[in-house]
């Protein structure tokens, strides 16, 4: 079985976040999304689980981060093209969301992102697959 990583981000209205992500072409595990929380499909192995900040309060003895504040985790996630992360990002506007940044340009990468209604920073990366050296086998 492959590791796969399931971010877990509170938010302040379910309903709200499920649109917005849905807007984005995001789809939801129904097994696992109840009205406490919805589990984000993103890949085969990387879900976001974006639970109500009374469920979140479950899992965490301490206080919960208000995102639009202050930044716990930048979630980072790769994408096809650099025209596929300008369109994310548009679409994010679109459907609520903010951009909190310019799109850096670095010719090998290209990054920009948005944040969500709940201030939950998404970044977008896209890198020239000519220069992405393999990595090391480790001994």
């Amino acid at each position: 079985m492959s590791t796969m990583i399931f971010v877990n981000l509170p938010v302040k209205d379910l309903d709200r976040s499920k649109e917005f992500f849905t807007r984005l072409g995001y789809r939801f595990n129904p097994q696992f999304t109840d009205e406490t929380a919805a589990c984000m499909i993103i890949s085969d192995t990387i879900y976001a689980m974006l639970l109500t900040e009374e469920k979140f309060r479950e899992f965490t003895p301490k206080e919960i981060c208000d995102a639009t504040r202050y930044t716990e985790v930048l979630v980072a996630l790769s994408a096809e093209s650099r025209e596929a992360i300008d369109e994310l990002v548009r679409k994010a506007v679109a459907a609520g969301g903010s951009t909190y940044s310019e799109p850096q340009d670095h010719g090998f990468m290209y990054q920009h992102g948005y944040q969500d209604p709940d201030g939950h920073i998404w970044e977008l990366v896209w890198m020239d697959p000519s220069v992405v050296q393999p990595v090391p086998e480790t001994v």
